[in-house]
């Protein structure tokens, strides 16, 4: 698989641990949105421990945007990549990743598994095909919420923030279940999008399918 160096031209913090980069990209490379690559940071420690990260930009950027939650606790990679700055280098490898947009429907996220889905919905809203889909996003606090202001734009009413810790206005506050589920989804044959910690997707899809949406239309990273 190629492999390809390539240096960061801009990054910063978005959220209190969630950080945006914007880095070179190398000539004829392309994505589907949805789709994600193996990072590394290009210091000898670092250059073979890779980790996926998802595309955040539009196609047609001349630069590739990764918008990354960072866990300085672990020390790993994203400890590392918190550390990075302007000018420093990454490795990124081919793309790859199964989500992918297939029709209007229901995008389910908890925290950084709405990374999968920002650039669907910019590219999306960039043709003017976003409207007849509906945004339910999951967070622990409002203020781990990751481009909320983007996101309420993209989908006015149909963006519905869950935030489980706290009570905040304009947030509903408790968690994604079966009850929630049936009181904002009316119908179960539409296409269904879901990403998030791996506990999180298999009981969403499992309480998708008992109410009768089909495995075929639901869509999550295999």
């Amino acid at each position: 698989m190629n492999q390809y160096i390539v240096k960061i031209l801009e990054s910063g913090f978005i959220t209190h641990d969630v950080k945006r980069f914007v880095v070179e990209r190398p000539p004829d490379y392309d994505f589907i949105p949805g789709q994600a690559t193996d990072v590394a940071v290009n210091i000898p420690k670092w250059k073979n421990e890779k980790r996926p990260f998802t595309f955040t930009g539009l196609r047609e950027w001349n630069y590739l945007e990764f918008i990354i939650k960072t866990y300085p606790k672990r020390k790993g990679v994203t400890d590392q990549l918190a550390k990075a700055n302007d000018g420093a280098e990454l490795i990124i490898a081919e793309p790859f990743g199964t989500i992918q947009f297939k029709e209007p429907g229901f995008f389910i996220a908890a925290g950084a598994g709405i990374t999968p889905f920002i650039a669907i919905f910019r590219d999306l809203s960039k043709k003017k095909k976003l409207r007849g889909n509906k945004l339910i996003y999951s967070n622990k606090t409002s203020a781990d919420v990751i481009m909320k202001k983007d996101l309420m734009k993209m989908f006015d009413e149909d963006f519905t923030s869950v935030i489980t810790r706290e009570h905040v206005i304009g947030f509903v506050g408790k968690r994604i279940d079966r009850e929630f589920l049936v009181d904002k989804i009316k119908d179960f044959s539409q296409g269904f999008y879901v990403c998030g910690p791996d506990d999180f997707v298999k009981n969403i899809t499992d309480i998708l399918k008992d109410l009768g949406a089909s495995a075929d239309s639901i869509v999550v990273e295999q």
